[in-house]
């Protein structure tokens, strides 16, 4: 069983900063990558941040310069939100692109969430 608990959300003033956190546990044999997406209301689930195992990093347009996603070690992930806005409030969900065994296939494996809101 495989599972990724985030931490960290909340709420937050405009010009504020939070550090979302993203730990997998269970059976894994390697983690490929590792990201944040988010999910307003009436939205669709959007990419954030995403980065390799190698450490190549991606970012969404709307996040660059403010966000910065880093690996802890080989199966935590954290990211840390800098001057917040209004429109970065919804729920985040760490993502991890695994396999559990040396033979299985590329396995996609979300959290639950974590609301992040954003307001004065």
């Amino acid at each position: 069983q495989v599972q990724l608990v985030e931490s960290g959300g909340g709420l937050v003033q405009p010009g504020g900063s939070l550090r979302l956190s993203c730990a997998a546990s269970g059976i894994i044999f390697s983690i490929y990558g590792m990201g944040w997406y988010r999910q307003a209301p009436g939205e669709q689930r959007e990419l954030v941040a995403e980065i390799t195992s190698g450490g190549a990093t991606n970012y969404a347009d709307s996040v660059k310069g403010r966000f910065t996603i880093s690996r802890d070690n080989a199966k935590n992930t954290v990211l840390r939100m800098n001057s917040l806005k209004p429109e970065d409030t919804a729920v985040y969900y760490c993502n991890a692109v695994l396999k559990k065994t040396i033979t299985s296939s590329l396995q996609n494996y979300w959290g639950q969430g974590t609301q992040v809101t954003v307001s004065s």
